[in-house]
């Protein structure tokens, strides 16, 4: 399975947790806060609305289109300092955008600086 085909399932997987966590929306935000400028979108979005209307479109997209994958990406810090209050909730989310970002980058963005 090359790495591609890889990123596709845990771009399923991810849209798996969301929806397990109740955290799917089946209405979109308005357009203009799709359009905010912040990292995250912090400024208009909540973390699992970037993750399901920026993200995830955005990737699909380079994997559907057959583009290059973006080669430098660490979401899960996010995903960890997002969901500080409730880890063990989130942990399925949070593992699978670890995998997604060691997939890409090659470094894991959680590994503890020895």
């Amino acid at each position: 399975m090359d790495q591609r085909q890889r990123a596709a399932r845990l771009l399923e997987r991810i849209e798996a947790e969301l929806n397990c966590l109740g955290l799917w929306q089946s209405h979109f935000p308005p357009p203009q806060a799709l359009e905010s400028t912040q990292p995250f979108a912090l400024d208009t979005l909540d973390f699992h609305q970037w993750l399901q209307f920026i993200m995830l479109p955005r990737m699909w997209s380079l994997v559907d289109g057959e583009h290059p994958l973006p080669q430098n990406i660490a979401v899960s810090p996010m995903a960890t300092h997002v969901y500080k209050e409730e880890l063990e909730h989130h942990e399925g989310l949070i593992d699978c955008l670890r995998e997604f970002d060691i997939l890409l980058s090659g470094t894991d963005p959680l590994a503890e600086d020895v």
